[in-house]
């Protein structure tokens, strides 16, 4: 069971152009928003399609991969961990975030 502590898996589209960082000794990141989207039928029987945003980052060799291979529009599916962390804007206020460290990588549909 401990394999499953933590695991976040989506599928979904990209819904910007990933951002990619470099860091001293080579070290890349790629951040990037991901859409997944779901469907219902109301108590009027009509479908209903909801949008869900998810904020993801990636290290590494997966980074890299996203920077060559991932655009905006792309479908892919993804597994990570979630994390949390807060930072200081520039106003200084104290601003909380809820992202995606993404592990594992898996392209879909055409690029």
């Amino acid at each position: 069971m401990n394999a499953l502590r933590n695991k976040v898996q989506l599928i979904g589209h990209l819904g910007n152009e990933p951002e990619i960082k470099n860091f001293d000794g080579g070290k890349k990141l790629a951040n990037f928003t991901l859409a997944t989207n779901e469907s219902y039928k109301n108590d009027k029987g009509e479908k209903v399609e909801e949008t869900q945003w998810h904020r993801l980052v990636a290290w590494g060799k997966t980074a890299e991969i996203i920077e060559k291979y991932v655009t905006k529009g792309r479908e892919i599916a993804i597994e990570g961990k979630l994390t949390h962390r807060s930072y200081e804007d520039k106003n200084g206020e104290k601003r909380y975030v809820t992202e995606v460290v993404v592990s594992d990588l898996l392209l879909l549909g055409k690029p």
